[in-house]
């Protein structure tokens, strides 16, 4: 192991302990609560799903272009990026926003995929509907199948680009979960952060110029994507995700006359009401555990990573149990996981500490099973067969 610590004053044979941080109790100001414009709205903090803010965010509404951040995980979880699609004639003046495909023009799902998030380019859409599920209404049951799978319960798509439809529709809350399960994938959560990029043109001469609608990457500097959407019916929406300080943010705005404000608003309400916790450093956490026919007595154990985890700045304490038998039986591999480190706090104010991480704790190194010396007399028995 590397530089296990030197043991510290409570080092004990293992049950259960109970410590304490200090200072731990936080009692931050209360920042005010924005005035959003939209319909519906909802800000969550991304790490645990907690809802933040929200104004009518389970009420079903168009989602218009935010459709695309689906459409985008649908199709990365049917083909590869690298996979080639040939726009067909169902693909070609698809109306809305558009990069004028031509009809037999071949480009790649990440470059079409570009297009999708960047200028939200419906026939890019259609394209990559049909280009990897063979049609529109084929794409469109795998896009419901997996807000299925995600638990989106209010949420149903008739299309991949989100133009009107009365079976289409979202909420803020499910837009933002589905945003935050979204960016977990790495290509998407590049290409939604992205300015501007370019893609080919048909034929050998000349490139499309993709330039993001989503003007908050300009407007906020912490802001880190997502998504927006118009239509009249829908009127503006818009999905944004912001990081500050190790805490990541999501927004979702459905019906806002103002929306670039009010996701301003709502992050830095956001920002002002969490903050990221380094809950501890790699072997931060050393303990001895009795080894019971070992060649040692003891072995050590002890948190391998850092554990950092995102919490409300007004919280109450931060309590650590630390779980692990009484003793192992030898023989103990190196970085067996013998015990864990519980860490509990009351973070909604309800006086009910809920755990809000935990992390393994390992053995540092291996104890083999204690076997006896033969004495001279032992050994001459055994060679005479005695």
């Amino acid at each position: 192991m590397s530089g296990c610590k030197s043991l510290v004053a409570f080092l004990l044979v293992f049950s259960l302990s109970l410590l304490t941080f200090c200072p731990l109790r936080v009692n931050a100001e209360e920042p005010t609560t924005p005035f959003v414009s939209a319909e519906s709205a909802v800000l969550i903090e991304a790490q645990s799903g907690n809802v933040i803010y929200s104004k009518n965010a389970d009420q079903r509404l168009p989602m218009a272009s935010t459709t695309k951040i689906i459409t985008a995980l649908t199709a990365l979880s049917q083909a590869h990026p690298d996979t080639v699609i040939t726009a067909n004639a169902d693909a070609v003046g698809v109306e809305g926003s558009s990069i004028y495909l031509v009809e037999g023009e071949a480009l790649t799902l990440e470059q079409l995929l570009y297009a999708l998030l960047l200028e939200s380019a419906n026939d890019a859409a259609v394209a990559i509907a049909i280009g990897v599920s063979g049609s529109v209404e084929a794409f469109a049951e795998q896009m419901n199948l997996l807000a299925d799978v995600l638990g989106l319960q209010d949420t149903h798509f008739v299309n991949p680009h989100g133009l009107d439809h009365e079976d289409h529709y979202t909420t803020a809350s499910e837009l933002a979960k589905l945003t935050r399960y979204a960016l977990q994938n790495e290509l998407i959560r590049e290409i939604v952060g992205t300015r501007k990029t370019t893609i080919p043109h048909p034929g050998e001469v000349g490139t499309r110029l993709l330039v993001n609608h989503n003007k908050l990457l300009r407007l906020y500097e912490d802001c880190i994507g997502v998504k927006t959407g118009f239509t009249k019916r829908s009127g503006r929406c818009l999905v944004s995700a912001a990081e500050r300080d190790g805490v990541t943010l999501i927004a979702v705005t459905l019906n806002a006359p103002n929306d670039w404000n009010d996701h301003t608003a709502m992050l830095d309400y956001g920002f002002a009401k969490y903050e990221s916790v380094l809950l501890c450093d790699n072997e931060e956490y050393l303990f001895p555990l009795s080894v019971v026919g070992g060649a040692d007595s003891y072995v050590l154990l002890v948190n391998a990573d850092p554990l950092r985890v995102t919490l409300p700045k007004k919280r109450d304490e931060i309590t650590v149990t630390v779980e692990a038998p009484h003793f192992a039986y030898a023989p103990v591999a190196e970085g067996e996981t013998l015990g864990q480190v519980v860490f509990q706090c009351d973070t909604d104010g309800d006086g009910t500490p809920e755990m809000i991480a935990k992390t393994t704790l390992n053995t540092c190194y291996s104890v083999l099973r204690y076997t006896p010396k033969r004495s001279f007399w032992n050994w001459l028995c055994a060679l005479f067969g005695k």
